[in-house]
């Protein structure tokens, strides 16, 4: 049965127990895993572990990345967990269930920066690498054995291994033969994990899991099949594909073949984000259209700088509120041309925002963008000749701010 080391890499056959090599008990054997080429990689509670890292000190504890009052819990380390606390919990529950949790205040800039360094390191490996979040993507190691000398499986391995050498965090790898199957496998096995799922056990391992596993299977979702009778991948894997297409639609045909292993997305570079957001819970409840003017124009901001560092413009400015009953609002509008513009998303968003306030307390505020086109195709729009005067001093305001700070120059409207 073919064998991988993930501490010394040796893949030669050998018996159950301690790699011969090195002594290691992190072996992996599968009957598969030398032909298995796609793979999930997801970094292990990753704003939390970019701060452990950062204070070795916070090393053991549980420690709670988020808003203190209000907010809601962004990352949790593995000891938070124990005590049943996930994310986007409501911060107040969390330290309920674990008073003595460190919470630390997000820092986007530092995990953005930590993320984009575990994409350059995927890159050096394939081009066909999909993220799906800062922290996450799926990657196609398909004929790449000659290249890296080796197995996409033993790749992967030393892949994790550079990326806590070199950044000092852990990964979780999930491979099989789709994306579907993949993403299962990574997080089997969590932290600083390894999992398989090859063809001859899907099926069977598919059988013992709940339909909450399922790609795209929602709660309302959780509810219809648990209502008709098929809460279990086992009682969906009985029913036959036309039956649960007539049933559910598109989604019925789509569940009918995940619960049978079958997943024929390729990993698609260009297809991977499909929109961009900000938001923030409000320290305090807010109604005032000046006040949530004020806190929208900052998020602008910070949006358009993440547009701008992944070369993105949007067509789709969206406006998210929730009530301090916690009704949740999202406004949409269309724009012209593309943009990565904080000055044209602001005034967006700002139009939509204005319709909303009319005496309604609101604890949370976010804009986003969506539609993306590739930044050479952003335009701006001929109706509006000023357009590229403001650019440029965008430009420049976070020019100055990168090399003095963030708050060296801004718009009165941010005060």
């Amino acid at each position: 049965m073919p064998y991988l080391c993930r501490d010394c890499l040796a893949s030669a056959p050998q018996p159950t127990g301690p790699c011969i090599g090195c002594g290691s008990l992190r072996g992996i054997s599968h009957d598969e895993l030398d032909g298995l080429t796609i793979a999930h990689l997801d970094c292990d509670a990753f704003f939390a572990s970019v701060e452990i890292r950062d204070n070795p000190e916070l090393r053991g504890k549980p420690v709670l990345v988020g808003g203190r009052r209000r907010g809601v819990v962004a990352a949790c380390s593995y000891e938070a967990r124990r005590f049943g606390i996930h994310s986007a919990m409501p911060m107040f529950q969390a330290l309920k269930r674990c008073p003595e949790a460190v919470v630390i205040p997000p820092d986007m800039a530092k995990y953005t920066a930590v993320g984009r360094a575990v994409r350059r390191l995927m890159g050096e490996l394939t081009p066909l690498v999909e993220p799906l979040s800062i922290d996450e993507a799926f990657l196609d190691l398909s004929g790449t054995e000659k290249i890296h000398g080796g197995s996409p499986a033993r790749t992967l391995a030393a892949l994790c291994l550079r990326i806590t050498a070199e950044l000092g965090i852990t990964a979780s790898i999930g491979l099989s033969y789709n994306k579907f199957l993949a993403k299962v496998a990574s997080d089997l096995d969590k932290p600083d994990g390894f999992a398989v799922i090859g063809r001859a056990e899907a099926l069977e391992f598919l059988a013992g899991r709940p339909a909450s596993l399922l790609w795209g299977v929602g709660r309302v979702m959780q509810k219809r099949l648990h209502a008709d009778g098929l809460g279990t991948i086992a009682a969906l894997q009985a029913v036959p594909e036309a039956e649960l297409a007539a049933r559910y639609g598109a989604i019925g045909a789509r569940i009918a073949r995940f619960v049978r292993g079958q997943d024929d997305r390729p990993v698609d570079p260009a297809g991977a984000r499909k929109s961009l957001s900000a938001e923030t819970t409000l320290e305090s409840d807010l109604s005032s259209a000046g006040e949530l003017s004020a806190v929208l124009w900052r998020l602008c901001e910070k949006l358009a700088r993440s547009l701008k560092a992944e070369s993105l413009a949007g067509r789709t400015v969206t406006l998210k509120l929730k009530t301090a009953r916690f009704r949740l609002l999202t406004r949409r509008h269309g724009l012209a041309d593309p943009t990565r513009s904080a000055e044209t998303i602001y005034r967006a968003a700002q139009t939509l925002l204005l319709r909303e306030t009319k005496g309604t307390a609101y604890r949370l505020i976010g804009v986003g963008v969506s539609g993306f086109a590739p930044l050479a195709a952003a335009a701006f729009d001929l109706a509006d000749p000023d357009a590229p005067r403001r650019a440029r001093l965008e430009d420049a305001v976070e020019t100055l701010r990168e090399r003095f700070g963030p708050k060296v120059i801004g718009k009165g409207r941010s005060l």
